[in-house]
């Protein structure tokens, strides 16, 4: 499989590394010089071959671009960058319309989509009973978007199966506060402190008891590796496709 990697900082240099370790070729880096990169791709017949797929990881005010840029080539491209999803809808139009191919997700982390799983159950379960749930998400201090995309997915589950809320909302307090929530609104508080790769955490509270569902990542290891492997599932692939079409769940 030949990749071409759209950002090239920190994910995108161990989703390199994963790569080469699982045999494929990195074709280009596309980061800083990225006018010069793409013209140089254009000009080359190197990406023309359905064994070609982009791996994305970038900001949020880049990431829409380089989706584009892709679909303008006919390459497919897997996006792990969060914080465009507003922007979705017109992507899966455009996907669809133009025959291409998109792999997104807010994370490629097989342990946070076993979350994900977990939490939608939690979710369903504790409906009925006198539990106020909440979530606590802590990044890194270069991460940009508050809160994170993981998080909003988890909060969009939980209003999915859960009546008890309409909406979410990214508390401006500290934890302690209690006056940060409303009855039917699902909080967030969205912390950004040291080096640390991604906690997630979801909390149902009562009187009685708590229960606490929580991913940690040690390191970007787990998201580089499923970004790989999704790159490896795209390949002859069309349309738009998620973890849960990579897991089959």
């Amino acid at each position: 499989m030949k990749i071409i990697l759209l950002g090239y900082g920190k994910m995108g240099h161990e989703v390199e590394r994963i790569a080469l370790q699982r045999g494929h070729e990195i074709i280009a880096r596309i980061d800083k010089d990225k006018d010069l990169e793409i013209q140089r791709l254009r000009n080359s017949e190197t990406h023309e071959t359905h064994e070609t797929v982009a791996i994305e990881f970038s900001t949020p005010a880049t990431a829409l671009e380089n989706i584009n840029l892709c679909f303008d080539m006919n390459i497919p491209v897997v996006c792990g960058t969060t914080g465009w999803y507003e922007h979705l809808n017109d992507l899966k139009a455009r996907c669809k319309k133009e025959n291409q191919a998109l792999f997104y997700a807010p994370n490629f982390s097989i342990g946070m989509n076993i979350m994900f799983m977990l939490n939608k159950q939690l979710a369903k379960i504790t409906e009925k009973y006198d539990y106020k749930l909440s979530l606590t998400e802590t990044h890194h201090i270069h991460k940009i978007d508050k809160p994170s995309g993981t998080a909003v997915r988890l909060a969009e589950d939980i209003i999915e199966n859960n009546n008890n809320y309409n909406s979410w909302k990214l508390n401006q307090c500290t934890m302690d506060n209690e006056q940060c929530t409303m009855n039917d609104v699902f909080p967030i508080d969205a912390i950004r402190e040291g080096d640390v790769f991604g906690i997630h955490e979801v909390k149902a509270e009562s009187d009685c008891d708590v229960i606490q569902v929580r991913h940690e990542a040690f390191s970007r290891k787990g998201f580089a590796t499923g970004a790989v492997v999704a790159a490896e599932f795209l390949i002859g692939k069309k349309g738009i496709y998620t973890m849960n079409d990579l897991l089959n769940c």
